[in-house]
């Protein structure tokens, strides 16, 4: 049941049931949810109290369910780029509003969250096709009603743009601001996950050589990393702006069977626009009050004691911070060196450098070559 133990002592929001039933809402989820029961939640993969994601069955498919959840949203630290309302109430657009009207909504958000991007009206008729959940040729008020509710979540705005890329995983369905994504055999880049509270209980050194011990063979894990590289690639400056990653940490990582990396939880990757719009005006003492997610930092101006908008760090290098102790873990010994020096130069990338755009593809693809190179004359790949 949707209340289920996955939170004890929280209320958990019901799904979006009644609000379909009276015809407020509609998303190709919403009958296999509310109606036929096909989909159906099964264990719970929430690893903070704040939101609620399930593995759940969608007519035999395995997939993610995520939703937002009204209470302990205040555990939250620090402003959040997505003003989370108490309860989504579903107001807009409201009845009578054209599919004209309703582009230029869109548009406008998008105009104030990506910023000034060449094609964004090209991003809007994508948009249209994904709310277009039953494929009629029509956007209802139902559907559109869906979709702005979860175009307000950067998750899902970032998997309808990259849509086509391997490492992002595939939206499956969605009904209100609930939406159910392609489920990633391995939620870890180690291979063991554990429930939350038991995670805040061992002590980190100890969970380091448990993570050490239950990770895949060298290849495997180059081919992992490669994908992550790659994604690098798809968030830095793509077709609408360049998207930064705020929390890069191994749990927000995952891959399937054949070691191809899936993202598992996209919701600190945020446009770098909309970001640098939120910061730019925090009050701070020091650099520490500037910090969004747990790794996107900027500078506190000492003079104005306002954060300056530039971040610190790019994410290719907080990518090879994640992965210098997994790939020189084990990494064979005639590259051990020159892997080492390469992902030094890159954790020591900055923003600022002027010559950063080149040097950033430099680094990405010299590593990727030395991982690639060395996995095919692997036979495990």
């Amino acid at each position: 049941s949707w209340n289920s133990l996955c939170r004890p002592g929280l209320k958990l929001r019901d799904p979006p049931c009644d609000k379909y039933k009276t015809g407020v809402i509609d998303g190709p989820a919403c009958n296999s949810l509310c109606v036929t029961e096909t989909l159906y939640l099964g264990k719970c993969l929430s690893t903070k109290p704040s939101n609620q994601m399930y593995l759940g069955i969608w007519d035999n498919l395995p997939g993610v369910v995520k939703c937002q959840m009204e209470q302990a949203l205040h555990l939250d630290f620090g402003t959040e780029l997505e003003p989370r309302k108490e309860i989504v109430l579903f107001d807009k657009p409201t009845r009578g509003t054209t599919v004209q009207k309703f582009k230029e909504m869109v548009y406008s958000l998008f105009k104030a969250k990506l910023g000034d991007q060449g094609n964004l009206s090209e991003l809007v008729n994508l948009i249209l096709t994904v709310a277009d959940g039953d494929r009629d040729g029509q956007v209802s008020l139902g559907e559109a009603k869906s979709a702005w509710a979860l175009l307000q979540l950067n998750e899902f705005l970032l998997m309808v743009i990259l849509q086509d890329k391997e490492h992002t995983p595939k939206l499956m369905g969605f009904c209100g601001d609930l939406y159910v994504m392609e489920s990633v055999e391995y939620t870890s880049l180690y291979g063991i996950s554990l429930p939350w509270v038991i995670e805040l209980l061992i002590p980190s050194g100890f969970r380091r050589s448990m993570d050490q011990l239950f990770t895949p063979s060298w290849p495997r894990k180059a081919k992992i990393a490669i994908g992550l590289l790659e994604f690098v690639e798809d968030v830095f400056h793509g077709p609408y702006g360049n998207f930064l990653m705020c929390d890069t940490s191994a749990k927000n990582l995952g891959y399937n069977e054949k070691y191809d990396l899936k993202m598992v939880d996209m919701r600190k990757i945020v446009p770098e626009t909309n970001l640098k719009e939120l910061i730019k005006d925090r009050h701070c003492e020091s650099d520490l009050d500037c910090v969004y997610g747990t790794d996107c930092r900027t500078s506190c101006d000492q003079s104005t004691m306002k954060c300056t908008s530039e971040v610190i760090q790019p994410n290719l290098a907080k990518a090879c911070q994640l992965l210098k102790d997994y790939l020189l873990h084990g990494a064979p010994s005639e590259i051990r060196e020159e892997l080492e020096k390469q992902l030094y130069s890159c954790i020591a990338l900055k923003v600022t450098a002027n010559q950063m755009e080149m040097e950033h593809s430099l680094i990405l693809n010299n590593l990727k070559t030395l991982l690639w190179k060395k996995i095919s004359y692997t036979n495990d790949s």
